[in-house]
């Protein structure tokens, strides 16, 4: 029995049994080559971490007298504690979301579910648990749920726009919203406001095709969503080029002005931009030191 080649076809089967979603998500998330992610504050741990100056109730077991005796000042001597912390997850569904203006450009849900799972990889990687909104995946920590994750975000929904799902969320996490909120705005600032009086403070990433920024139709155009729902028809699409370009301004304006009332952060990306550059400022705007 040749037992290395029966453990490679194992692994091969094993490999081609995993959404594909996963693969480009890994290959994704290694090429940002980030650190930890983990928080640091002081505690207990036994790595050292930093001195700071004594403060009155500090116990006298606390002094570092080494350091204190280069002085006149006394200093603790800090240990460094990574705390997990437990990031909740949304990727629209919705069938809007499987537009794209040209075939060499990926839709705005292949995007949107590359870069949530990217990100969800990352943070398991810094020892953070994480997990979808509701009740269908609790958060975790390990590959496992990186490949739940995965298998749940390669379901679609038949509805045209999907509401974000504002349940179950963990007081005092981190979240991420992905979608293009093109559809109605209450689901979302409900969501929003849901998740800020439990302390959820996270981002908002509205994930949007070239074409939906720019607008560039003329002549007799047809409009049909994806889902089929909506269909318009019109001779002079230009005509309908400023009215649209300030309605899609306006709806951006109501998700960054909903985002600084309940203390997340908006983000904008374009299927058009390199997917590293979403995962990046992603990644940098849970840890609070990103703009875009």
């Amino acid at each position: 029995m040749n037992i290395p080649a029966t453990l490679r076809a194992r692994s091969e089967d094993q490999a081609a049994r995993l959404p594909p979603l996963l693969a480009r998500a890994e290959q994704l998330a290694g090429a940002v080559l980030l650190g930890d992610h983990g928080r640091r504050r002081a505690g207990s741990g036994d790595d050292f971490w930093q001195y700071r100056p004594a403060q009155i109730g500090d116990s006298r077991r606390m002094i570092d007298h080494r350091r204190s005796a280069l002085g006149d000042q006394q200093f603790v001597r800090e240990r460094e504690w990574q705390i997990a912390q437990t990031v909740m997850l949304w990727c629209d569904q919705g069938a809007s979301m499987r537009f794209n203006s040209v075939d060499t450009l990926p839709t705005k849900m292949d995007r949107a579910r590359l870069l949530t799972v990217s990100l969800a990889i990352l943070l398991n990687r810094g020892g953070e648990r994480v997990g979808v909104t509701g009740a269908r995946l609790p958060p975790r920590r390990g590959n496992a749920q990186i490949l739940r994750l995965a298998e749940m975000l390669s379901e679609e929904d038949s509805a045209e726009y999907a509401p974000p799902e504002h349940s179950a969320m963990i007081p005092n996490a981190a979240a991420m919203f992905a979608s293009d909120f093109l559809g109605d705005i209450a689901p979302v600032e409900l969501a929003l406001t849901k998740a800020a009086d439990r302390g959820v403070r996270g981002v908002l990433l509205q994930v949007l095709d070239p074409s939906e920024e720019e607008f560039a139709f003329h002549g007799r155009t047809i409009f049909e969503s994806v889902g089929g729902s909506m269909r318009h028809e019109t001779l002079k699409a230009n005509d309908l080029r400023n009215r649209y370009l300030a309605r899609l301004a306006q709806r951006k304006d109501e998700l960054q002005r909903l985002c600084t009332r309940t203390g997340w952060q908006y983000g904008l990306h374009n299927t058009e931009k390199s997917p590293q550059s979403g995962l990046l400022w992603l990644y940098q705007a849970l840890s609070g030191g990103a703009r875009l």
